[in-house]
């Protein structure tokens, strides 16, 4: 079970050693020699190409104006459509996806979302739509960011063959390649490409 509670260790884009080496996350001494090496493993990976991303931008669509109407079946229904147009086409085992209301909530902050396996392989994501503390939507970005870690568990399991997820840089790092690849950011209309002066093409004046 992996429960995602926005647990990223302050500054980890910065974890690195003055040799250039990325520093292990300090829950790392506390493993077992066994999950040091996975965790290794893990932190190795830090892309996950996906077969056909543009195909599944227009149902990332579905998944924010499902978000904007506040319906919950609705959201449901293109976060599950989303995730399996994620899996499939890598040849990983399909699973199931439920959202709920309103957040759980406690001393440790509010729950995003869940990642569950069962003894046959079966798995299943939760996430929550509604923040605990006003019950709003949540915004689109935290909650496909939210689904898309919990897939990145599933990757973990069946695509990296890890036999365990833990949160290393690499599987953030596989999250954000994830995110970017279904959410291009806009193109930066300073950086367009100006016109070169006529002695700078090519057969110009020189």
């Amino acid at each position: 079970m992996h429960r995602q509670v926005d647990d990223r260790p302050r500054g980890w884009r910065l974890a690195r050693l003055e040799s250039g080496e990325r520093m292990p996350f300090s829950y790392y001494s506390r493993l077992s020699s066994r999950e040091k090496a996975i965790y290794r493993r893990s932190d190795e990976v830090t892309t996950l190409a996906l077969p056909d991303p543009e195909a599944l931008r227009p149902v990332v669509d579905e998944v924010r104006q499902a978000l904007a109407s506040d319906q919950r079946r609705a959201v449901e229904a293109a976060a599950e459509r989303l995730v399996l147009g994620i899996v499939e086409p890598l040849g990983l085992p399909s699973l199931s996806v439920s959202v709920l209301a309103v957040r759980p909530s406690s001393s440790w902050g509010e729950l995003h979302g869940l990642y569950t396996r069962g003894r046959r392989g079966s798995a299943r994501i939760e996430l929550w739509m509604r923040t605990a503390r006003h019950h709003r939507a949540v915004a689109f970005r935290t909650f496909l960011r939210t689904l898309l870690h919990e897939v990145g568990h599933h990757v973990d399991y069946e695509h990296l063959r890890l036999g365990e997820s833990f949160h290393t840089e690499g599987f953030f790092r596989r999250e954000s390649s994830l995110f970017k690849q279904l959410v291009p950011a806009p193109a930066d209309p300073t950086k367009a490409q100006l016109p070169l002066p006529p002695e700078s093409r090519p057969g110009g004046r020189k």
